[in-house]
Formats: C-alpha cells, structure tokens, sequence
C-alpha cells in the first residue's frame, strides 16, 4: 500500500510537494506496461488509496502516468481519465469552486459513458464511478 504524503496539497492554500515525490510511482509505469497490468502498477495501486484519503491532488499526480501510457481510446484510458476528473473535482469543492466542481463531474460522467456500465476497468466498477459522482454531486450542496 502507498504511504500517504505528509499533507494534502491544495492549490492557493499550501505549498506543493517536492518536485521528484511522487517519481518512484509514476516510474512503476512504463511504455512496456500492457493495459491489462496497468491496475498492478505502483502508480495506479497509490492513486486509488490517495483518492480514498482524500489526496486529490496526489491521486491525479499519479494518475498522469497511468493515463500516459493506456492506449488511446481504451477503457483503461477513458478510466483513468475518470478517476482523475472526479480526482479534480473533489478538489475543486475542497477549494470552494462548485461550479467547476459540476463542469468536473460531467467530464467524469461523459468519460464512463465510454465503458462498458456492468464492466470493471482496471479493478474499478463503472458502478463505483457513478457513485462517486453522486455522493460528490450531493457535497457540493452542503
């Protein structure tokens, strides 16, 4: 399991973290890395426990590499696209942006369309997504 940073960073609120903390993660990608083993990399395995954490900014740090190296117009690739958006949308409503918190979660929502609804895609229930969603469409009223 990835150790959590030391804090969460959130922009125009604290500082970032060092420039190299997240590079043994994202190294656990690589162009090598078939589709099918990217949900066993380092960098998916921790973005997934940040974005639990709440780390959103860490989750979508991580994530990048992920995304980077799933084939263009893969579920994979439309997944981690997802879970980086809703990643980014959680964050926004931490920071106090609703509206773009919305933008966020219709991002994430078109994202999913493109899996198949009963499917899990890198170990992530297009279900699970939804809810996600939800439950943030539902904070940003609170």
């Amino acid at each position: 399991m990835a150790d959590l940073p030391p804090f969460r960073h959130i922009p125009g609120q604290n500082a970032r973290h060092p420039e190299d903390w997240f590079d043994d993660l994202k190294a656990s990608v690589t162009p090598d890395t078939p589709p099918e083993a990217l949900e066993m990399t380092a960098a998916w395995q921790a973005g997934l426990v940040y974005f639990e954490a709440g780390y959103f900014w860490e989750c979508h740090e991580v994530l990048e590499a992920v995304w980077m190296q799933a084939p263009q117009g893969s579920a994979e690739r439309e997944m981690t696209q997802a879970l980086i958006q809703l990643a980014n949308a959680r964050l926004k409503l931490l920071m106090g942006r609703p509206n773009a918190t919305r933008r966020l979660c219709d991002i994430v929502e078109a994202h999913l369309e493109n899996c198949v609804p009963a499917e899990s895609v890198l170990g992530l229930s297009v279900g699970v997504m939804r809810a996600w969603v939800g439950d943030t469409r539902s904070d940003i009223a609170l």
